[in-house]
């Protein structure tokens, strides 16, 4: 029997203006809305990223960060 799908958290999150857009984008396309686009995205983590260039990708944007929140 599947699983039964229920949010059951909640949570404020802050998000970039880029981050959003492309939440936004990807739940359009995949016919969820955002918390469930999101839900997917954390359920399914491993499987949606690459190992190898996660940690690349987290290093530019956490050297970016600083710059971007002035």
């Amino acid at each position: 029997m599947p699983k039964r799908f229920r949010l059951t958290r909640r949570f404020t999150v802050a998000m970039t203006e880029d981050g959003y857009r492309r939440l936004k984008k990807f739940s359009s396309e995949a016919g969820l809305d955002e918390g469930e686009a999101m839900s997917f995205l954390f359920e399914n983590f491993d499987s949606v990223t690459d190992a190898e260039n996660l940690g690349h990708r987290l290093r530019l944007f956490n050297a970016d960060l600083d710059a971007r929140k002035r």
